[in-house]
């Protein structure tokens, strides 16, 4: 309980810090000193407390329908201007497939359809936003972990790395399309959910449709939208700017327990 409390207080630290800022799923303020000493404090007290004291099934909290936010912010970006993917958005996203591959022994490729025939878990949990903002909604979608199960990971997989489909501009010398990763710990977590419905219905595209990822236990960059493709690696250092994400690329923590 003090681990939460702690990691809490210090999220408001930050809010405090970035003030009037603006965040962009939740942007690039961190790079500031002050912002980044506390960010790299609550980073070594999430996760020593979380894997050292927490079982690894451990789940966040849900809540009941009643608690369900009337508003839901949309962070990060609402709608992605990459051509591909306003293409599949004007067709439903009839056309649109998650590729599954990397280091499996299956590579699977899968619709809406398929993904919604597959076992599927309901859940309503607080999005927490690092910018110090939170919000509560309904998720229904498929659990990771089964869809992991099915590809068959090899035995040198140790993360799984989510391609998306929305980029952000920024003057870093860094590739500016959004990917986000964990480890097979959170990826099996019965809360670690490939979410198509958002409050009984599809996603729309402000929170990510037609895929998204919930790991519940992150903060809210970890969530990662418009997901377009999933590979299983070794090593996120050849990805990107090597830190796992495109956030920690550009100074976030890549691990963002709560």
């Amino acid at each position: 309980m003090s681990e939460k409390i702690d990691r809490r207080m210090l999220l408001k630290a930050t809010a405090a810090v970035l003030g009037a800022m603006p965040l962009a799923g939740c942007d690039l303020a961190s790079q500031d000193p002050t912002v980044r000493g506390i960010l790299d404090s609550a980073e070594e007290l999430t996760e020593a407390a979380q894997r050292t004291l927490l079982s690894r099934q451990s789940l966040a909290r849900e809540f009941p329908e009643t608690a369900i936010s009337k508003h839901f912010r949309a962070n990060g970006s609402d709608n992605p201007d990459d051509g591909d993917y306003q293409r599949l958005a004007r067709s439903g996203f009839a056309d649109w497939r998650l590729d599954v591959g990397g280091l499996v022994d299956h590579p699977l490729r899968l619709s809406l359809t398929d993904l919604r025939a597959m076992p599927s878990r309901t859940q309503i949990t607080r999005h927490d936003c690092v910018e110090g903002w939170s919000c509560i909604g309904k998720w229904t979608g498929v659990p990771l972990g089964g869809v992991l199960q099915q590809a068959g990971l090899k035995a040198n997989a140790r993360y799984i790395v989510f391609y998306c489909a929305d980029t952000f501009g920024d003057s870093l010398d860094l590739p500016n399309k959004y990917y986000e990763s964990i480890d097979l710990v959170d990826a099996f977590h019965p809360q670690t959910i490939l979410a198509y419905d958002m409050n009984g219905k599809p996603l729309e595209v402000p929170y990510g449709a037609p895929l998204r990822v919930r790991v519940e236990r992150q903060l809210g960059y970890k969530m990662a939208k418009y997901v377009m493709r999933i590979e299983a690696v070794e090593s996120f250092g050849h990805i990107g700017g090597g830190r796992g994400s495109f956030w920690a690329d550009r100074g976030y923590e890549w691990y963002a327990g709560i």
